[in-house]
């Protein structure tokens, strides 16, 4: 019987480990095959660390692959993808409302980092 419950076990762990995707694939996904949103640059986001942000929906749902600095002065950037954003929440993000003076940053902290998309 315990063969029996170790061999279950073992296989449920090979399932849920088969299941992880890789950030970078998830990224490809959605490039590819998402519909461009939108996205802003370096330029309009006037940010230390947020280099550029792109929004893609894939089946009603939108996608933000975002590049960020890791450094302030550095000329390199990691991308990372945010998946399921509520469009209030990028909307809020890509236009600040009626008397919010809060920079992309503060916004992107705001409504979109909390959506990192579990990938590894």
């Amino acid at each position: 019987m315990r063969n029996i419950l170790l061999v279950i076990f073992l296989l449920n762990i090979t399932a849920i480990c088969a299941q992880d995707v890789k950030c970078d694939d998830l990224q490809s996904f959605i490039i590819k095959n998402g519909y461009y949103k939108a996205s802003l640059s370096s330029i309009s986001l006037d940010s230390e660390w947020l280099y550029e942000v792109k929004a893609y929906t894939y089946k009603s749902k939108i996608y933000v692959v975002a590049k960020i600095k890791p450094k302030k002065y550095s000329y390199q950037t990691k991308s990372y993808v945010f998946c399921g954003i509520p469009n209030q929440n990028w909307s809020s993000f890509q236009h600040s409302g009626y008397g919010d003076s809060s920079s992309y940053g503060e916004r992107f902290h705001k409504y979109i980092m909390d959506y990192v998309c579990d990938c590894r």
